[in-house]
């Protein structure tokens, strides 16, 4: 049985005479007919460029591969069980967004670059996409330097000697002979994984997880058999704040821990878009905060034991590992790196190689896909940027970074707010890939989205310029900045949702949602259908 011949006109209701056989053709009035084959929409070649590439365009079936399994504040006067309390709070806050933002990448197999057209419109979602691609790039470089370490730390377990290869670079290299090596082999290790595409790395996040956890037990057990968790160990630290200062400080650390985070919470849509239930991800939320939790008490465990053992405090469990010098221990002190290692590099996939190579795709999609996007990152992020002259000599610009939820924190609250609120989870996907489309607002740019991200970031500024200047502060605006995310986030979801409410783009609403990718069709399938049907005719 053949289905039946349905044509509609979406811009007025009319029926149109478009014979496409069985499939549906509808006409979106912008110009170009629709092809609906097994519910799978596209945009006619012939009569309307499509800026996209396979990248791009919505994962199809095949390529759905992920499921569940694989998704120092104590310093600021905090005490061990409130350090933990931070950390906890901030991780469930950064796995309860990472998951509401990436329902829209698990339903409609879209990345994040695809997803701010609709409501940051065609033009400003580039505005969007260039800022989080260069914070990417950035975080990339920051990563491969502590990969290096990771790889530092397996090389002085694997050959001792190591630790004794005179250097050969000068001091203004701010970088050493034995160090340059480590990172370029973990940037060699890195190319290959960058190749092979992320919906077939899975297996890394899987294993990560499975042995960061071990190692990290590992160090904890050799700390309380040589040390104890005696006099004198962190556990015996209380609050060194009180009243409103004590306040603040842990407003402030759990503030740069959710910070740390906000570009997960961003660029959720670009990894959960390979789900294969809209469901997959959702583990996300009990995971992230767990393993974090976990791993945070074991590394109070380490430090408080460093500081018994080596008379100081070593946060860095690299450092801990490096006193392994038994046959026995160095063979334990490489697993444990080697953990570490894949951790790291896992996290640099998933938050910034992939987050930036997306960025790139959707920016010039004639030229990049993500494998290329992915290659150009690590060559920019990890040699142009030279993250070690970064982090030995430009404090000021490494606090302008890590600031970057000031800008970040207000883009995911507008793309929560348009996704939820405004368009309530119906997305014409087909319009968010035509140019000329339903999203693309005046002149390509929404001023409602633009107003409301202003209205997030602004006041932020006079408690983040003294962090990279030597400007005063004033206390009331430190404050401000200090509960950076939750009034970025905050005040740009509820500012773009009332000013869409007063002034709504009724243009862009659709009464149900339209998916472009279903039962294993590509679009070179369609636009193949599509030159046959022309022909034929």
């Amino acid at each position: 049985m053949t289905e039946s011949k349905e044509t509609y006109n979406l811009s007025t209701g009319a029926a149109v005479d478009y014979d496409v056989g069985s499939a549906t053709a509808i006409n979106t009035g912008s110009g170009g007919a629709l092809h609906r084959i097994n519910k799978f929409f596209l945009l006619d070649s012939a009569s309307q460029e499509r800026y996209s590439n396979e990248d791009l365009d919505p994962v199809p079936p095949e390529k759905r591969t992920w499921n569940a399994r694989h998704s120092s504040v104590m310093a600021v006067g905090l005490s061990w069980r409130m350090a933990l309390l931070c950390i906890a709070l901030a991780n469930i806050i950064q796995g309860v967004f990472i998951v509401i933002n990436g329902v829209v990448g698990a339903k409609y197999h879209i990345p994040f670059s695809i997803q701010a057209r609709a409501s940051f419109g065609y033009y400003l979602a580039y505005v969007m996409i260039a800022m989080r691609m260069i914070v990417a790039i950035f975080w990339y470089g920051i990563q491969a330097y502590t990969g290096a370490e990771c790889v530092q730390s397996m090389i002085f377990a694997i050959w001792p000697s190591f630790h004794n290869v005179k250097n050969h670079l000068p001091v203004s290299a701010h970088i050493t002979t034995q160090f340059m090596t480590a990172y370029v082999i973990y940037f060699l290790f890195c190319l290959p994984l960058h190749y092979v595409g992320v919906h077939k790395v899975k297996w890394l996040f899987l294993l990560k997880s499975i042995t960061t956890p071990i190692a990290s037990l590992a160090i904890m057990g050799w700390i309380v058999h040589k040390a104890g968790l005696g006099q004198n160990s962190l556990f015996d630290q209380g609050n060194t704040k009180q009243g409103s200062a004590l306040g603040w400080a842990f407003m402030a650390s759990l503030y740069s821990n959710i910070g740390s985070g906000v570009t997960l919470m961003v660029n959720a849509p670009d990894y959960s878009r390979y789900s294969a239930t809209k469901y997959s991800h959702f583990t996300t939320a009990v995971a992230v905060p767990f393993t974090a939790t976990i791993i945070t008490f074991i590394g109070v465990v380490a430090a408080s034991g460093s500081k018994v053992l080596f008379g100081q405090i070593l946060w860095d469990p690299l450092l801990i590992i490096n006193h392994w010098t038994s046959p026995g221990g160095r063979a334990a002190a490489f697993f444990c790196a080697f953990s570490f290692f894949l951790s790291q590099l896992g996290l640099n996939i998933a938050a910034n190689s992939l987050a930036a190579a997306n960025d790139m795709n959707c920016l010039f999609p004639k030229y990049i896909n993500i494998r290329r996007g992915q290659f150009i990152a690590s060559f920019l992020g990890s040699w142009a940027l030279t993250p070690w002259n970064i982090l030995t000599s430009a404090p000021a610009f490494l606090n302008f970074m890590s600031g970057y939820s000031v800008w970040l924190g207000p883009l995911c609250g507008i793309l929560v707010s348009d996704f939820y609120f405004v368009h309530k989870q119906k997305y014409h996907v087909y319009e968010l890939y035509n140019f000329h489309g339903m999203y693309r607002y005046k002149y390509g740019f929404n001023w409602r989205a633009f107003l409301a991200f202003t209205i997030g970031w602004v006041p932020l500024l006079p408690g983040f310029i003294p962090t990279v200047s030597n400007i005063k502060s004033v206390s009331g605006m430190v404050h401000l900045y200090d509960l950076g995310f939750f009034y970025g986030f905050g005040a740009a979801c509820l500012s773009y949702y009332a000013i869409c409410y007063i002034f709504p783009a009724k243009e862009t609403y659709v009464d149900a949602p339209v998916y472009m990718v279903e039962d294993n069709v590509s679009f070179d399938d369609l636009e193949s259908s599509s030159a046959n049907e022309k022909s034929s005719t």
